[in-house]
């Protein structure tokens, strides 16, 4: 099965950090975010990766080479200017030979069952996995007289879900991508409106995305506190 990771970004919310290492690369527990990723996926039987690549790609040229030491083939698509989600997925076009396609955002930590998406495809030609919405901010319970009762910390919040930057799609759908462009603002929509696109619920999964130094820190304490597993 085959995989796109999109790990062309700048990654600026993450500077300086990012200013001489692309945002992928970074170690969470000891480990690039991208090798966390490909373990990730291996596991599930994606063994050909696509890794759509911009800023700093020579960096990871040199940190991942092509695979071989992580029991997967990587194929480089390259990005010579920023072309969004969306337009980064159809340049990567060529090296897709598969149906269907796993798409991953590079920023992306999960254990979310990527077989089971694929199983549950049926006739759709993509689909979204999507996790509880978990609040930024810890919340505070009160009862009727107004007597605080329980403090709670991020809590997931019940009958909200996210993207969670993981998709399975049809290749024959890939046609339908922007040259340039965000996927989640030009093809999803239209899928959506046609009854072509399924929601895949994963309530009880790990995930987290790595958008600010304050979730890299997050992130990195996780794994650093699970002997970086």
């Amino acid at each position: 099965m085959q995989g796109i990771i999109l790990a062309g970004g700048f990654g600026k919310r993450l500077a300086p950090l990012t200013s001489e290492v692309p945002k992928p690369l970074l170690p969470v527990g000891g480990k690039p975010i991208l090798v966390r990723q490909i373990e990730w996926l291996r596991g599930y039987g994606v063994t050909d990766i696509i890794l759509a690549v911009g800023y700093l790609r020579q960096k990871v040229f040199e940190a991942l080479g092509d695979g071989r030491k992580f029991s997967v083939r990587i194929f480089y698509s390259v990005e010579e200017e920023p072309l969004g989600t969306g337009g980064a997925v159809k340049n990567a076009l060529p090296f897709i030979t598969e149906d269907p396609i796993v798409v991953v955002n590079g920023d992306v930590l999960t254990n979310i069952p990527v077989d089971k998406m694929v199983e549950a495809l049926g006739d759709a030609d993509g689909a979204i996995a999507l996790v509880p919405l978990r609040s930024p901010y810890g919340i505070v319970e009160f009862d009727s007289g107004g007597f605080i009762t329980r403090f709670r910390e991020k809590p997931l919040l019940d009958g909200f879900f996210i993207n969670a930057g993981v998709y399975v799609l049809r290749r024959r759908v890939l046609q339908e991508l922007p040259d340039r462009g965000n996927i989640e603002e030009t093809l999803f929509p239209r899928l959506a409106q046609q009854r072509r696109l399924r929601a895949m619920v994963f309530r009880d999964v790990f995930w987290r995305s790595v958008d600010s130094l304050k979730d890299l820190e997050e992130v990195d304490r996780f794994f650093a506190g699970n002997n970086g597993n």
